[in-house]
Parts: structure tokens; sequence; C-alpha cells
């Protein structure tokens, strides 16, 4: 299964065309940290169809932090110098915009507005070098898990099962 999730920041406007059956098409370029110390951040095209494309062009721009969900392609181009140069391309399935604010151990929290209006939270744990292990402390705290009721109806079996 070809499923990447990418959690980049926009560095070029998005662009949006048209194919000849009039299928809208926008493509961007982002970037994203390298996990590696002192290494360059990657960039990659990111490329929206149809209902998405118009949703990237109306909402985002250069300088937003985004999480993309999609495919991604390797496509290889034959250069006028006469060399091949593989590229890297995300074709998006779905787009979340982030609102970052900075958590207390130096982590970043991003806030993201799903389609269906429902908000979660997503913790950048790469924004800092020094942090090996999470902090689930405040801002953001883990619900304690709790076990279903027992089923009724006096089956002992069901009474060893771990929920």
């Amino acid at each position: 299964m070809n499923s990447c999730i990418l959690m980049a920041q926009i560095i070029s406007d998005p662009e949006l065309r048209s194919t000849q059956d009039q299928t809208s098409v926008s493509t961007m370029m982002v970037e994203f940290e390298s996990l590696r110390e002192g290494e360059a951040p990657s960039k990659v095209q990111v490329e929206g169809w149809g209902n998405l494309a118009e949703e990237i062009k109306n909402t985002y721009s250069a300088g937003d932090r985004v999480i993309v969900e999609g495919r991604l392609s390797m496509n290889l181009f034959e250069m006028p110098e006469g060399y091949k140069e593989k590229r890297a391309k995300l074709v998006a399935s779905r787009i979340y915009p982030m609102g970052a604010s900075a958590n207390s151990d130096g982590t970043n929290i991003y806030s993201t507005q799903t389609s269906d209006n429902t908000s979660s939270n997503v913790v950048d744990f790469a924004s800092t070098q020094s942090q090996t292990t999470p902090d689930y402390a405040d801002p953001v705290k883990a619900p304690e898990p709790t076990a279903p009721a027992a089923p009724t109806g006096g089956n002992e079996d069901w009474d060893e099962i771990p929920f």
C-alpha cells in the first residue's frame, strides 16, 4: 500500500490549472525538516486533483504549515544536460491546516481542523533535538483507559477477557 503522511511548510503558493477535460489540478512545493542534525530540509512537490485542488488554491499559501496525506510517486526526468533525474511527488488525498503553539517542553503542538469540522492535536517531537522521550504532561494529557461494563447473561468466560 502506498500511503504517506507528511507534516510540512508550504514554500511556494499553490498554482491552479485545468486539464483538457476541465479537471482542476493544483501544485505547490513544501519543505520538511530532516531528522538528522545539520542536514538541510527536504522539498517535495504536492499535487491535488478536483475539489481538493480548488481547496488548496483557495485556502493555503506560502508559509502555511500543513499535514498532507496521500500517495508518493517517483518520476524520472531527462535533463537537457543528458542525465536522468528522479523527483518525488506527493499526490494529496487530504490536507489539514496546522496552527502552532509552543509546549512547555519545547515541542510544538499543532491543532488541526479536519474537513468534517473535528479537531485534533499533533505533537511535533522533531522540533527539539534534546528530547528523547515525549513528556505527556500538561497541556495535552491522555485520558485514562476505562474497561467496558461486564456483559450480562452470566457468561463467566467474558469476565476473564481483558478489554
